[in-house]
């Protein structure tokens, strides 16, 4: 049997990934919303005014295959530029060619243009000489010139689905099998390497090019699961800590956390961990929302966290992913309170909002001699009284409750505890926010 992959090596041989590249819209799989009937960059390649266009999202979901797509269907060259080394003479030479030959200018990694050749570039496209697509994998908005930005129609790209990804492994089998390389795979098989892929088209075919490579058969080579073991003996999940993914994921834990789901918890927080995330950067965002959303309704959240934190500076992976898993499921599971958050962004917008108020007298240094002739005078001291608490006044011109208040629940928490001892000491109930209250004003 013939073989594709046959290294004796075939040089200059081209990827599976780049044979399958889609020609046109039509063949590519997934992102209906980017490339689907009736979508803006349909509308605009028909009326053939495509202009600036950014596609963003993770690696491997179609964005260069898209923008070569865009220029075979308007009939334009398809030039790329390298972010890093393009300067003002590779623009000048495709302005010069562009008005010659109609051109579509390509910029992978478009985030590393600086913001003098981004005006360069918005200027040819402007004057009507060239037609730009740029592709990033971080959040335009984070990571692209303020010019860039606006003068560009920004599409989304996301990861494709686990059926979507199916298909894309099927679309390189039937290629394999058309090459003369019968690949044999269960069902089960297709789907875990469609699952293990994360999403990305370029690495599923990558692997499945990687399983039918050197094989020489007289009848289908039949995938095992051995074989499959070995190429993902060590691929991780798709985890870009520089990315947008990144902060995604990253919010889809601290939020899993807040909403008192375990297990949805340890599922992100092992997305983290597989992906290689610093177990300090883990344990700094545990400790973070131990007060955030905890706080109150449970302190010794905030000692879990704290405790966690040490711990994986000393014991590092893969240990520290028990430690992480403690803290961040004391989290999850602890009863929650944003009174504390909440109380000092309210503090903070008040002192920055309005004129400082003066320290009452009584609440002033009175530790040196003559600060009783400067009128330092009238503290009441709250151990001389048997309730531990005298009435005074601390702050002029602030009610009770202008900042804190409780978030206390049915649950014998802290906050509920203290909310009780203060109303029976006192005689006046603890200042509450209630449903409905914007917890920003």
């Amino acid at each position: 049997m013939s073989d594709l992959f046959d290294t004796g090596t075939r040089p200059g041989r081209v990827p599976l990934a780049a044979l399958l590249r889609p020609a046109t819209l039509d063949e590519v799989i997934g992102q209906e919303a980017v490339v689907g009937p009736g979508s803006i960059l349909r509308r605009r390649i028909a009326a053939r005014s495509l202009g600036s266009v950014i596609l963003y999202g993770p690696p491997g979901i179609g964005k260069t295959s898209i923008a070569r797509a865009v220029g075979a269907m308007l009939g334009k060259e398809f030039r790329p530029l390298n972010a890093t080394r393009a300067g003002v003479s590779d623009l000048r030479r495709i302005a010069d060619e562009a008005r010659i030959k109609p051109v579509l200018i390509f910029v992978d990694e478009a985030q590393r243009f600086s913001a003098t050749q981004a005006d360069d570039l918005l200027a040819l496209c402007e004057d009507g000489v060239a037609d730009f697509i740029g592709a990033t994998t971080g959040n335009p908005y984070h990571v692209l010139t303020p010019a860039l930005v606006s003068r560009s129609t920004i599409l989304k790209l996301e990861p494709l689905s686990i059926e979507e990804m199916e298909r894309v492994v099927q679309r390189g089998i039937d290629h394999l099998a058309g090459e003369g390389i019968e690949v044999s795979m269960t069902p089960e098989q297709r789907r875990m390497v469609a699952g293990r892929s994360g999403g990305d088209a370029r690495r599923a075919l990558t692997t499945l090019e990687s399983l039918a490579v050197g094989h020489e058969t007289d009848g289908p080579l039949r995938i095992t699961d051995e074989m499959l073991a070995e190429a993902y003996v060590s691929a991780p999940i798709n985890h870009d800590r520089s990315g947008d993914a990144h902060y995604d994921i990253v919010s889809a834990f601290i939020k899993s956390m807040r909403g008192s789901d375990p297990d949805a918890t340890l599922y992100w927080l092992a997305r983290l961990i597989h992906g290689g995330e610093d177990p300090r950067f883990i344990a700094r965002r545990i400790m973070i929302h131990a007060s955030e959303d905890v706080g109150l309704a449970d302190n010794t959240a905030l000692q879990t966290a704290v405790a966690a934190a040490q711990a994986v500076e000393k014991i590092g992976y893969p240990e520290a992913q028990i430690v992480l898993a403690h803290a961040a499921l004391h989290i999850a599971r602890a009863p929650k309170s944003g009174s504390v958050t909440r109380g000092i962004s309210q503090a903070l917008h008040f002192v920055g909002s309005q004129p400082p108020a003066s320290v009452p007298l009584h609440l002033r240094d009175a530790h040196y001699k003559g600060a009783a002739a400067l009128g330092h005078v009238g503290y009441r001291f709250p151990h001389d009284d048997p309730r531990g608490w005298v009435e005074q006044e601390y702050a002029p011109g602030l009610a009770r409750g202008a900042f804190y208040q409780s978030d206390a629940r049915s649950a014998p928490t802290f906050e509920r505890r203290a909310d009780e001892y203060w109303t029976r000491t006192t005689g006046t109930p603890q200042p509450r926010r209630l449903p409905g209250d914007d917890p920003s004003a």
